[in-house]
């Protein structure tokens, strides 16, 4: 860490602690503004997807996680044959498997299409609508609740504070008698 020397007011004299490297906005190397345009430039719509893990923030564990076990048992005392419950598990297997991809394939994009639409439509109205809307009605609202309060604060304060003296001097005692 190294700094600039200056003085204040009264005439004291304070070191100012800069980084080597410069400040985020202000660096000092070439390499640290190389990497700062770079990510700059860089943005959400280029980033790169997992394609192994598709659910990284587990939104469908509950929902879609569906085996044959979840949907197809058969108890003890009745057992179908062998060679039946496993050609029918690899019916049901690979059945979801292949129809979860032809439909993918098929209404994914127009979906994502749809989705895109629909959360672009949502954020624009939640950013340009519905927050400056509620931003404006607190400000004009803060007024009324300034007068509210000093009307408060001028007519009921008192009028409890009264009834609070007239009560405070009640005694109650409570007597069991047999």
């Amino acid at each position: 860490m190294s700094g600039t020397k200056y003085v204040d007011s009264e005439g004291f004299l304070y070191t100012a602690p800069v980084r080597e490297q410069g400040n985020i906005y202000k660096p000092n190397n070439k390499m640290m503004a190389d990497e700062l345009s770079e990510k700059a430039v860089r943005d959400v719509h280029t980033k790169e997807i997992d394609l192994v893990n598709r659910d990284p923030k587990h939104l469908n564990d509950d929902v879609v996680k569906i085996d044959f076990e979840d949907v197809i048992a058969e108890p003890e005392g009745t057992h179908s044959f062998d060679g039946i419950w496993k050609a029918s598990f690899t019916t049901f297997t690979v059945t979801k498997y292949w129809f979860y991809r032809l439909l993918s394939a098929i209404f994914g994009i127009p979906m994502a299409l749809i989705w895109g639409i629909y959360f672009a439509i949502l954020s624009f109205l939640h950013i340009w609508a519905v927050v400056p809307c509620i931003r404006s009605y607190l400000i004009e609202i803060q007024c009324i609740s300034r007068v509210y309060s000093i009307c408060i604060h001028t007519f009921c304060d008192p009028l409890f504070e009264a009834i609070g003296k007239v009560f405070s001097s009640i005694r109650a005692t409570v007597r069991k008698e047999i």
